[in-house]
């Protein structure tokens, strides 16, 4: 009798799974490129219309120009108001991250864009999830098949996923930052103990969010291998797998999590500086879409990895219990078929 994969074992395999399906990655970066491409047209055209035939258009061309950029937001709407010094290089990476951890608002049409690009990846999701799952190819018709097969019951997820979400930015964060963090700092003087205070708090908010992220992944797992239809069903049953497992399921999230984390290490090291022009511009926009790519494939493999984790404990590698999608029968495709 074998014995159950590690943790790091199942990571692996995940990372295989992902490797041996270049396609899934390649579509879902086009995917991005296209869903910001407006945006960027969009800001293009702002950008050309303030700066015209200006001076400050040679000097924004041969660099960076702070004083025209703080000029040009002071008077920006829409998407215009996030261009800013902090959207160059690794310095996005952080503005990202503090406008989630501290739940700034975006502009609207920012959070349009984003909207539509996440009810996009619940859509692919379950086909993503069920080729990683059988780990063969499955065909653009397999794969869009069970795409749209799981996409109504990840919306009923997506749902629950709202509430949950809802209740920790809604409640829990104003709470924790707005009251708690307040009575916390009030006798205090001291810079650096307030400064801790604040760390904690956002320990304690990212714990929370990772255990409702870790819950919802396995539970788009366990929906898609097992054909579960009901949503909280598939949410009880991975807390359940979770609970049963804990070592191993928060060990492969762990691995993710570094995996992540060596991404945006290697990200801050050779991220674009300001001021790059020509072909140095390039090369920085390169770098670029290479950390996009590979932010992705951290996403894909956090889904391959869970998968492969889960098929190992409760089933074997490529069980799924939904039969493979196969082209309609019909006389035409009985003919092409002889």
């Amino acid at each position: 009798m074998s014995t159950a994969p590690t943790a790091v074992q199942a990571w692996r395999d995940g990372a295989r799974r992902v490797a041996r399906a270049p396609g899934i990655v390649v579509g879902v970066w086009l995917l991005t490129a296209l869903v910001s491409l407006p945006l960027a047209l969009s800001l293009r055209v702002d950008l050309v219309n303030h700066l015209g035939t200006s001076l400050a258009a040679d000097s924004a061309a041969q660099g960076v120009n702070y004083e025209w950029m703080q000029e040009f937001a002071d008077q920006a709407t829409g998407v215009g108001t996030t261009f800013r010094p902090t959207i160059i290089g690794f310095a996005a990476v952080l503005d990202n991250l503090s406008t989630f951890v501290d739940a700034v608002p975006r502009p609207v049409v920012v959070t349009g864009v984003a909207a539509a690009y996440m009810i996009i990846w619940l859509f692919l999701a379950g086909g993503i999830i069920d080729r990683y799952a059988r780990d063969r190819t499955t065909g653009m018709h397999g794969f869009f098949s069970a795409s749209g097969g799981f996409f109504l019951r990840f919306v009923r997820l997506a749902i629950v996923m709202a509430v949950v979400y809802g209740l920790l930015f809604g409640s829990l964060h104003p709470w924790l930052f707005d009251r708690l963090y307040t009575r916390l700092i009030r006798n205090i003087s001291v810079e650096r103990t307030a400064f801790l205070a604040r760390m904690t708090l956002y320990l304690v908010f990212g714990l929370l969010l990772a255990a409702a992220n870790v819950i919802f992944d396995y539970a788009k797992v366990r929906a898609v291998v097992e054909d579960r239809r009901s949503a909280l069903g598939a949410v009880v049953a991975a807390v359940r797998f979770i609970r049963g497992h804990a070592a191993a399921a928060l060990g492969v999230y762990a691995l993710n999590v570094i995996a992540f984390g060596l991404t945006l290490a290697i990200y801050a090291l050779l991220a674009p500086r300001a001021g790059s022009t020509g072909v140095m511009m390039w090369v920085g926009f390169a770098i670029g879409q290479l950390y996009v790519v590979l932010r992705l494939c951290v996403k894909l493999t956090f889904w391959a990895s869970e998968t492969s984790l889960f098929q190992s404990r409760l089933a074997h590698a490529g069980y799924v219990a939904a039969p493979a999608p196969a082209w309609p029968d019909s006389p035409t495709a009985e003919a092409l078929r002889v």
